[in-house]
Order: structure tokens, then C-alpha cells, then sequence
């Protein structure tokens, strides 16, 4: 399968829907304008639904890509990518009841996002038209277990002649050369993107990342969301996280006790974030937005991957594409 040809790309690099409104239409029409995949990220579906239009407004022509975060995704989602025709979806952490073979039955190319070879062999037997091969590096919720490029010939063996993209350490044109000289037919980047000026991310938020000197792996903005996932410390992370990066007990006994809200689906959680605070152990997965007080970028999650301390400024999304282009 040529999936440039399916997905009309012009360059083998796609941007990563990152969720809780970092990755917008406005993103992701910039991307897709400028030859990549644009992905938007999970949002209410009539938000979604109106985001999409937008999408395909800015960039006639483009593929359009929606990336449903599994833990929240409800039949309003689902129905907004099918009637709307989306023309791909990546599933992330997990698969519910035929949902894979529903969405290629209405001609959406599925991707599914995995980390190991017992999840890309999972993710075949549903009939996923293709793999994104998650590293540990990468930024945001984790089901990567292993560098990028060393899970990427595991992930190449199960796939047969499905496309992989590799996602994790991604953020210049040498880093997609080598995922495709190893066997990737695409690269994903979510970091790269985060810092760009339409990303719909708090500045100063952006501003910790490009001066970030490290990266951690915790549980620590689990509220509703136990998962893995990569930030850049914060004051919460100073208060609340052991010295290898996971929660202490009370924030994580919470979290855990915490999963059955996520059966109310995605919604704007943006109240929550007003509650949150570094001093108390209530921390939900949300990441501060654009409008959002600088001051609350200290109780909440800043996602990022490994790829934050090659990445010191921002950039158009156009530039951004160009810079991850493989000529």
C-alpha cells in the first residue's frame, strides 16, 4: 500500500493529535496545507465535528486525521469521524468491540498506536490498515516500552506489508531519514509541533519546553487517566513525584481510585483546572492552553518528549514540516 498516495502526502511525516485541545484545526490545517498529515486531537464531538470542517476549509484537498484517545472516546465521537468521512484515524490504548473494522468499513484509513509486539499483533488481528511504533521517548501518555528505533524492526516484522510510522525522537530531517532507512514508512511528531505558533498550547508553556533540561516518565496527572506518560517537571512534579519520576502514594491511590470517571467520555475539563494546585494531590491529565494563566503551567501537565532539549524555539508549522522532511 503506497499511504502517501491514500493519505495525498507530500512528505512522509505526520503530526501527533495531541489531545486536551493542544492540537487544533488550526495546526492541524497548517500541517496538511504543507504537505503532511494533520491530525486533530480528541475534543467534544461537536467540537470535533466543527474542527474538521475548519480543517478542510483551511486546506481543500488534504486528508483529514482525528486521533481517538480510546480511554474517553464515546458513539458521538465515532459517528462525527463516519459521517464526516474522515480520511484517518489513529486509535490509541486499545480497541473497543470491532470499532477498527467499523471505521475501515466506512473507508477510514485506522491506524493504531503501539508499544510492543503483543499490542501490534492485537492491532493487526483487528485489521488496523497500519501501525504508529511508539518509542519511550516519545512526549505525552505512554505505550512505549523501548527506544524508538529498536522497537521499530519488531513492530516492521508483525505489520507484513502494512505501514509503520515510527513516533518517539522525532524533530529533524536526519531523525526521519534514519526511521526510514530502517523500514518506516512515515514519521510521527508531536514535541516538534507542540512548539510551533499554531499549536494551541500556552506560551509559557512552550517556553519551559524550549528551556527544558530534562524530561521525566510519571503517573502523576492520572485523575481519570492512570497511564504513563513524558513531561517536563514542574512545582507539581517537585512536590508529588518520587525521585525516579513516579507519583507518590496518595496522588497515585487517587488516581487509581479515579478510572470510573473516565466512562463520562471526553469533555471540557477546563473548570478542573482551576481547582488544581502543586500543593494538593489532585491532578488531572489536562496540559495549559493558549488563554490560560501563565501561573497555572506549575499544576499542570507539560507534555513533552526527549526531543525537548533539541528543540529551543518556535516555528511555523509549515517550517516545522519542512524541517522534518526527509530531502
Amino acid at each position: 500500500m503506497d499511504v502517501a498516495d491514500r493519505l495525498r502526502l507530500d512528505v512522509p511525516v505526520a503530526q501527533a493529535g495531541m489531545g486536551g485541545g493542544l492540537a487544533g484545526p488550526e495546526l492541524a490545517a497548517a500541517v496538511a496545507e504543507a504537505g503532511g498529515l494533520g491530525t486533530l486531537g480528541i475534543a467534544t464531538p461537536g467540537r470535533l465535528r466543527a474542527s474538521i470542517d475548519e480543517v478542510r476549509e483551511r486546506a481543500p484537498g488534504r486528508a483529514v486525521a482525528v486521533n481517538l484517545l480510546l480511554h474517553f472516546v464515546h458513539r458521538g465521537h465515532v459517528a462525527v469521524c463516519v459521517d464526516a468521512g474522515v480520511d484517518a484515524v489513529v486509535l490509541a490504548f486499545g480497541e473497543k468491540r470491532g470499532l477498527v473494522r467499523h471505521l475501515r468499513d466506512a473507508g477510514i484509513f485506522v491506524f493504531v498506536m503501539v508499544g510492543t509486539s503483543g499490542q501490534a499483533r492485537a492491532a493487526i488481528d483487528w485489521g488496523a490498515d497500519g501501525l504508529i511504533a511508539q518509542g519511550r521517548e516519545a512526549g505525552g501518555h505512554l505505550v512505549g516500552t523501548m527506544p524508538a528505533l529498536q522497537f521499530l524492526p519488531q513492530a516492521l516484522a508483525v505489520a507484513g506489508h502494512r505501514p509503520v510510522f515510527l513516533a518517539g525522537g522525532i524533530a529533524t530531517g536526519a531523525d526521519t531519514r534514519a526511521a526510514l532507512a530502517a523500514g518506516a514508512g512515515g514519521v510521527v511528531a508531536g514535541t516538534r509541533f507542540l512548539m510551533t505558533h499554531e499549536a494551541n498550547a500556552n506560551r509559557e508553556y512552550q517556553r519551559r519546553v524550549a528551556n527544558a533540561d530534562k524530561t521525566i516518565e510519571t503517573n502523576l496527572f492520572g485523575l481519570s487517566w492512570p497511564l504513563r506518560h513524558r513531561v517536563v517537571p514542574n512545582a507539581a512534579t517537585r512536590r508529588w513525584c518520587q525521585a525516579d519520576g513516579r507519583a507518590k502514594a496518595l496522588p497515585a491511590a487517587i488516581n487509581a481510585m479515579s478510572r470510573p470517571m473516565a466512562a463520562l467520555g471526553y469533555f471540557d475539563a477546563g473548570a478542573l483546572m482551576r481547582l488544581q494546585s502543586p500543593a494538593r494531590p489532585l491532578l488531572t491529565p489536562l496540559a495549559p492552553l493558549a488563554g490560560m494563566p501563565d501561573a497555572w503551567v506549575d499544576r499542570a501537565a507539560l507534555y513533552a518528549g526527549e526531543t525537548a532539549l533539541r528543540i529551543g524555539e518556535l516555528s511555523s508549522a509549515a517550517q516545522a514540516v519542512a524541517d522534518l522532511s526527509p530531502r
